[in-house]
């Protein structure tokens, strides 16, 4: 059999324990929730960590050594991983023989936070609950969409740009990520193109560093009709209607590559943003859920939103959140482009010329740091 080889083994406090490997990092662990305190004064004694090894199944941690620890209580994976007499299994923790050391950069637009990866110049393979785990603000990174940067599958784009919520479900556009997306391939020089083409689950994406440093997003033309939003209706409109616990809520609705509900409200800071937003997102009238944004307008260019998204709750900002807010404002004849929104996390502008024309967003977006994950 062969074992991760370890340099050397101790204690560096009464509930820590180093291990260091020759091929991996080194790794602390925290032995109390395992040995229980009256394994505390043990664990200073450095005979117990002579001839440490790993077990080939990269789940246990054994000392060679005969010491007599019947006083003591143990946890193992079993007889069958013991080493053979005199192997005394004192401590089982997991150990990774195939570690996968992750680098992402965190960044944001408006408050919209985002973990990005290079999947160009590193093997990526994510599973949805790796995604989550990722995404989890208190064991992970923490972010509201985890964002991968892939090489690009037609051969008139630059990159494929995929998108996957906190819940780990993979969506078809994002708008603040897209533009972190364009500063990220800048920053780490994948690209010195000005404006660069990336393709989505849903479509093609032109975008473009400006010269004051923000970004500006092609979003592409909304889709009106319901069967593409899509939309549980008959016919499209430009308000429909909807019940929820006996109250009848009017919004309009509008895909930007995903799907959006926006309701007109008199004050965004009194909006039942949490609590009808959770209903809305899963209500049936939207077979693939819905984005849904609370409209405040102030005049026909200025506008206040915030947006309860699919698959992450509120955010502080969402870029194609503020497309449909606007679009569905103009098709209804209460709003002129430009329009600036004013989101929670900061400010966006939106400009449309009508119907069958691109949708197009500038705004900023923020490289917060550089880390690497194990996973």
């Amino acid at each position: 059999m062969s074992y991760p080889k370890i340099k050397s083994a101790r204690a560096i406090d009464s509930h820590t324990l180093l291990v260091e490997f020759d091929n991996l990092e080194s790794k602390r662990y925290d032995v109390t929730p395992l040995l229980g305190k009256e394994m505390f004064a043990p664990l200073q004694n450095p005979a117990f960590f002579k001839n440490v090894q790993v077990d080939n199944s990269g789940h246990a941690v054994y000392w060679n050594e005969d010491i007599d620890l019947s006083e003591y209580e143990l946890w193992s994976k079993g007889a069958s991983l013991r080493l053979g007499q005199p192997a005394k299994p004192i401590l089982a923790i997991p150990v990774k023989k195939n570690q996968t050391m992750l680098k992402f950069t965190k960044m944001h637009g408006l408050g919209n936070d985002f973990v990005v990866i290079d999947a160009v110049r590193q093997a990526v393979d994510l599973t949805p609950g790796q995604i989550r785990h990722i995404a989890d603000r208190h064991v992970g990174v923490g972010c509201d969409q985890l964002l991968l940067v892939e090489p690009p599958v037609s051969p008139d784009a630059d990159f494929r740009y995929r998108i996957f919520n906190a819940d780990g479900s993979e969506v078809g556009q994002c708008g603040n990520g897209a533009r972190c997306f364009a500063r990220f391939v800048h920053e780490q020089g994948l690209s010195d193109k000005r404006e660069v083409r990336v393709d989505t689950k849903n479509g093609r994406l032109l975008l473009r560093r400006d010269e004051d440093g923000n970004i500006t997003v092609d979003m592409g033309a909304p889709r009106h009709d319901p069967a593409q939003i899509p939309l549980q209706a008959d016919q499209e409109a430009s308000s429909y209607t909807v019940s929820v616990k006996g109250e009848s809520w009017s919004f309009g609705a509008v895909s930007m590559g995903n799907p959006h509900a926006v309701l007109l409200v008199d004050n965004v800071d009194d909006a039942p943003v949490l609590s009808l937003g959770a209903v809305l997102e899963r209500h049936a009238l939207f077979p693939e859920r819905v984005n849904v944004g609370f409209m405040q307008i102030l005049d026909p260019h200025h506008i206040r939103l915030r947006v309860y998204e699919r698959g992450s709750g509120e955010t502080l900002a969402c870029g194609s959140g503020a497309c449909g807010a606007v679009v569905v404002g103009m098709e209804q004849g209460l709003l002129k482009s430009p329009v600036q929104v004013n989101l929670p996390g900061g400010s966006l502008s939106i400009s449309w010329l009508g119907r069958g024309e691109a949708v197009f967003m500038t705004g900023p977006a923020v490289t917060v740091f550089v880390g690497m994950i194990e996973l």
